[in-house]
């Protein structure tokens, strides 16, 4: 910091009381005037001397062309109607030591316009900046190079990051983000253009220590990532630990080997060739395949080999309308002994078989979906015969064949459910029309001692059960 020197109109450095009032000034830089007479210097040849000048007093004759010392140096501040063209942003932080910021006292040029005297302190900046979105953090850093220095701090810092990728973005929109961030270990991607395998090359050189992605797809993008591609970039990332991805229509097959891979969620699969998993630490699956009718993946080879290869799956989802008796059987061959969560879903096939299968190979699960399956009272009552100190969510949406009945025995035999979900399984036998149940309703209104039929009856009492579900349920 420049110590103040005084001014050579000024001898001694001495202040008049109007100095010490009027508002201090920064030197103007670029402004070179008389310092004798206060006239440009360029082009100009002072008549007044050398010596030292005095500042005139308003009653003098010449204060109107004679401008004092203190003018010559600091121009008069301009009026309200004039723009300031040259002054410093607000909040900027530019050539500024924010530890000395509060007490300084240099001669930078309009100062007044910073906040605390000089500065924003870095600890305060960096709360404020590290709570905006990438782009407001991309927009900031283009106001001042101590706004740059933070978001540029800030990025490389960055452990998680979400972005939404725009339909007209391309891969270097997302690489230019991503190479700011060399640290990043979580990655979320909501995709509305189309992702391909340069997009997973661009992760995998921006992010050497990835340990989490997530790829979500909109309508307006296609996942054309195929299975070899997505198989290599699994073996590179050898810190991956979790892989979630959306649309994955084009895979075709896949063979995933990892050792740090523990979480992984594909949907939108379809039509399978090889599904080859060699994930010794894989503790959660979940697989979501399309609905199509014409999917032909082999369910019950892929299920056979968890046992081998993923040895420590404790949750399993697998929503699929190819899965049936046979594959539930194949999975319960697997002897899985740690699962924990299994969800089977869609599965119109499998019927009470499978569940003494479950039965018999894990009693220890603690939530069970076989939402849309075809299991009846029976099977409930064997899973309320197996599960009663263990099981805690119970999903049972879109299963025609149980009733109320089943549902009642249910939350009386399991002391621990806190989650029961009975969706679309008692529905009206005989749904009448939208023009019929107008004219129904309308009757009812017109007699209002009438009553309505009512086809189960559902009484639940229980302790512990937070979460009912009974939507759709019409019967």
């Amino acid at each position: 910091m420049q110590s103040n020197q005084p001014h050579p109109a000024t001898p001694g450095g001495a202040t008049s009381i109007s100095d010490a009032f009027l508002p201090k000034h920064g030197k103007k830089r670029g402004s070179y005037n008389c310092g004798r007479c206060g006239l440009p210097k360029k082009g100009h040849s002072c008549h007044f001397p050398t010596t030292s000048t005095t500042i005139t007093s308003p009653t003098d004759s010449t204060s109107a062309v004679i401008a004092s010392p203190l003018s010559a140096v600091r121009p008069p501040p301009p009026t309200p109607c004039q723009p300031y063209s040259h002054l410093r942003r607000a909040l900027s932080f530019d050539d500024i030591d924010v530890a000395d910021s509060v007490d300084s006292d240099d001669e930078e040029p309009e100062t007044e316009w910073d906040l605390d005297s000089g500065g924003l302190p870095a600890s305060c900046l960096w709360e404020v900046l590290r709570r905006l979105t990438p782009p407001e953090l991309l927009s900031v850093a283009t106001v001042c190079k101590g706004w740059r220095d933070t978001a540029r701090r800030l990025w490389r810092a960055a452990e998680e990051l979400r972005l939404r990728v725009p339909v007209k973005a391309q891969v270097g929109f997302v690489g230019s983000v991503l190479q700011k961030c060399p640290g990043l270990i979580r990655l979320s991607l909501r995709m509305e253009s189309d992702v391909d395998a340069t997009m997973l090359a661009c992760i995998a050189f921006s992010c050497p220590s990835l340990e989490s992605m997530e790829i979500f797809t909109s309508n307006t993008s296609i996942n054309r990532i195929t299975g070899d591609e997505l198989g290599r970039f699994v073996a590179d990332k050898r810190c991956l630990t979790s892989l979630k991805m959306e649309g994955c229509s084009n895979l075709g097959g896949f063979s995933l080997c990892s050792s740090s891979l523990s979480i992984l969620w594909l949907s939108d699969l379809h039509s399978l060739s090889k599904m080859v998993f060699n994930c010794p630490n894989l503790k959660e699956i979940s697989l979501d395949f399309t609905r199509l009718e014409n999917d032909s993946t082999d369910l019950r080879t892929m299920v056979d080999g968890f046992g081998r290869s993923c040895p420590r799956l404790q949750n399993i989802h697998i929503a699929s309308v190819r899965l049936s008796n046979a594959v539930v059987l194949a999975l319960t061959a697997a002897n899985l002994r740690g699962l924990r969560m299994l969800s089977l879903v869609l599965g119109s096939e499998i019927t009470d078989a499978s569940v003494a299968a479950i039965a018999s190979s894990y009693s220890t699960l603690e939530l069970l979906d076989l939402s849309g399956s075809s299991i009846s009272d029976s099977g409930i009552g064997m899973i309320c015969n197996v599960f009663p100190d263990t099981l805690s969510r119970f999903l049972l949406a879109l299963c025609p064949n149980i009733t109320s009945s089943g549902i009642q025995f249910a939350a009386a035999q399991l002391p621990l459910l806190e989650l029961m979900d009975c969706g679309m399984a008692i529905c009206d036998p005989n749904p009448k029309s939208p023009a019929s149940e107008e004219s129904s309703d309308c009757e009812l209104q017109g007699t209002p001692n009438s009553k309505l039929l009512i086809y189960q009856k559902l009484i639940i009492k229980h302790s512990r059960l937070k979460k009912l579900s009974l939507w759709g349920c019409s019967g």
